[in-house]
């Protein structure tokens, strides 16, 4: 199987923030911003494993700040690790005003693909490269993310969670 570097991923998308995006307080709409997360981040996904894409997970994402009507929305977007058949894509998102030059973070948030084949079977991804910093850091915490949502999904329990083991180890030493 193939290998990519985690930059080959990188995805960018801007969206103006319209008064049909909004709620009665003049703020984005959570649902909207949720989907224009889904579709910036399966397009990353999409670059890495170079095959359609199905949403299967979307981690906890909490608002640090509302974006307001008017404000241009910047979603970037990248694969943080690559196991057999499925993808972590990190994004960070950034709340414009463009009249008055100002550059916010709004949230960020983790979200979870599988790579499909023609008859929507799940098929196997690149290796993921991580060459800066950044990106070795988040490859490495990946697989505590992932098995953080096993468990939340019921697919794993705490007491076979490898990361989780050690990491209570780690605690009680410390």
């Amino acid at each position: 199987m193939d290998k990519k570097f985690a930059n080959e991923s990188y995805t960018e998308m801007n969206e103006l923030v319209l008064p049909n995006d909004t709620n009665t307080f003049g703020n984005l709409m959570g649902g909207r911003l949720l989907y224009w997360m889904d579709i910036c981040s399966a397009m990353a996904a999409q670059k890495h494993s170079n095959s359609p894409v199905v949403t299967v997970s979307v981690d906890n994402v909490s608002f640090k700040r509302s974006i307001k009507l008017g404000e241009v929305v910047t979603i970037q977007a990248q694969v943080t690790r690559a196991f057999s058949t499925s993808m972590e894509v990190r994004m960070e998102i950034f709340a414009q005003n463009l009249p008055k030059g100002t550059r916010e973070k709004s949230n960020e948030a983790y979200y979870t693909f599988v790579a499909i084949d023609k008859d929507n079977n799940p098929t196997k991804v690149p290796q993921l490269i991580a060459e800066t910093d950044i990106e070795k850091e988040l490859f490495e915490k990946a697989s505590q993310r992932r098995e953080l949502r096993l468990i939340l999904g019921g697919k794993l329990s705490a007491e076979n969670a490898i990361s989780i083991q050690n990491l209570l180890k780690i605690a009680q030493k410390g």
